[in-house]
């Protein structure tokens, strides 16, 4: 059983930077692939980067790629995402996620674990 919890959600103005953690219990977060989501009002969760299992490769959605970055610290077992340069239309619900068996995927059906949620608000 894996435990996913966030933090670091707030507000922020446009054009502003935020950085989100997700520490992890259950399993090292090296072994696990390990992804970022998020989700609007009355909008579908949508990806946002995962970082694999196999590695540090990481992949991130075109709307978010060259402002976000998503790492991990395995001394921390915590995972986390930094995001500059943020737009009003980041504003969302933001969902870290983890599975075993994967390496990683971009489909949140995929993942078996899911944090609580960080609300972020960016004002124009």
């Amino acid at each position: 059983q894996v435990m996913l919890v966030e933090s670091g959600g707030g507000w922020v103005q446009a054009g502003g930077s935020l950085t989100l953690s997700c520490a992890a219990s259950g399993r090292t977060v090296s072994t696990l692939a390990m992804a970022w989501f998020r989700q609007a009002p009355a909008k579908a969760r949508e990806f946002v980067a995962v970082i694999s299992s196999r590695d540090d490769s990481s992949y991130y959605a075109d709307v978010v790629k060259g402002r976000f970055s998503i790492s991990r610290d395995n001394s921390k077992n915590t995972l986390y995402l930094q995001m500059h340069s943020l737009k009003p239309e980041d504003t969302a619900v933001y969902y870290c996620a983890a599975d075993e068996r994967l390496t990683h995927s971009r489909v949140a059906a995929n993942y078996d674990y899911w944090g609580q949620g960080a609300q972020v608000t960016v004002s124009s």
